[in-house]
């Protein structure tokens, strides 16, 4: 499920955006400013920004958002009253990857939005690697060393998500949302359980893990290869 973060100052247009966004099967998270915006975008796959906003404008946001190593490609949908071509024209030389005037139509909002994510999706890998662990995500299999893995659906998804993104850390709440989605019900409990299961799958010591690591007090992540030699 791909993750949207809106920052609208409007209430009203904030929980409209929310609902439509929502409603196409997006999972949302709004704010009424940039405050805590940097954070929420961790992990974020798409951003639709207000350009007016009372404290710091969208358009200095996008500034400090592309002056960022590590959110810079975030695409962004600028999303404003200003309808004149010179301030379009800004909003797009500022590193903006699509711009709407408001009032807007839901299935315009909705469809800009899904553009800004496939634009994304030619950088997503379709195999990926970590020393013998193969993850081919096209097949939804994994083997290592050559040797097939029998996963369920949700152990293969956890492990694609870990192996995506090597060494980063992920507290349970965060790979429940990430993995299992929003409306899931089950407790953190669920990770640790599926951790065990693919530990076992994978031969992996919990003591001396080659793999899945537990970061005591924060999590697990699925350690680099090259660290375990």
């Amino acid at each position: 499920m791909s993750h949207v973060v809106v920052i609208e100052d409007e209430e009203t247009v904030r929980d409209v955006l929310r609902f439509h966004l929502e409603r196409a099967g997006l999972r949302v998270t709004a704010l009424p400013s940039t405050a805590g915006a940097t954070e929420a975008l961790s992990g974020a796959d798409a951003l639709v920004l207000d350009w007016m906003m009372p404290g710091e404008s969208g358009l200095n946001f996008l500034r400090r958002l592309r002056g960022d190593p590590e959110l810079r490609r975030m695409p962004v949908l600028m999303l404003t009253a200003r309808a004149a071509e010179t301030e379009r024209v800004e909003g797009l030389e500022t590193g903006a990857d699509d711009y709407l005037t408001k009032p807007f139509g839901a299935a315009e909002l909705v469809a800009r939005v899904r553009a800004l994510l496939r634009r994304s999706l030619p950088d997503t890998p379709q195999s990926l690697s970590n020393g013998p662990l193969k993850v081919d995500l096209a097949a939804a299999e994994a083997r290592v060393s050559g040797q097939r893995l029998n996963l369920t659906r949700r152990e293969f998804d956890l492990l694609a998500f870990l192996t995506q993104h090597v060494g980063r850390v992920y507290s349970r709440s965060e790979l429940l949302d990430r993995v299992w989605g929003a409306d899931f019900l089950g407790g953190e409990r669920t990770v640790d359980q599926h951790i065990t299961q693919l530990r076992a799958h994978l031969g992996d010591d919990p003591g001396r893990p080659g793999f899945l690591e537990t970061v005591r007090g924060k999590g697990y992540r699925m350690r680099p290869w090259t660290e375990t030699a």
